[in-house]
């Protein structure tokens, strides 16, 4: 498919953690540290944003399945980054390996995959979902 995307390749996210990605604000725990969803976010922004460039005009990619163990917390106040390599590139499959820290230590790690998808064709199918006729 793309001889370009090949295992090796990494990209890095930082971000502040703010009361707006709190485990609390964002519905995740009762508490005020850096909420697990928010984590698994930015761990999927490194992934996605290390690839992007070597796609095809029109192509993304989608996550289709996360490994992530949070291992420590992170109080407010204080700066985390997340970073994915690529492991494996299998046709249309990305598996990344993705690791979190703040600025003490290790706070995230484990396994995530992407799928590249023509952005057109992908939307037309989940659109159709609308013209389907299912109810709720």
């Amino acid at each position: 498919m793309n001889d370009k995307l090949k295992p090796g390749l990494s990209e890095k996210i930082e971000m502040a953690v703010t009361e707006e990605v709190s485990a609390k604000k964002v519905g995740s725990g009762s508490v005020e540290v850096f909420a697990t969803p928010m984590m698994i976010a930015i761990m999927e922004q490194a992934a996605a944003k290390c690839v992007q460039p070597y796609l095809e005009e029109g192509q993304a990619t989608v996550g289709t399945k996360v490994d992530i163990s949070h291992i420590a917390a992170t109080p407010l106040g204080m700066k985390v980054y997340a970073q994915a390599e690529l492991l494996e590139v299998d046709n249309r499959r990305l598996v990344f390996k993705v690791e979190a820290f703040d600025q003490r230590e290790k706070i995230g790690e484990g396994t995530h995959e992407r799928f590249i998808i023509d952005i057109q064709r992908f939307m037309n199918k989940v659109n159709a979902k609308h013209k389907s006729g299912c109810s709720s």
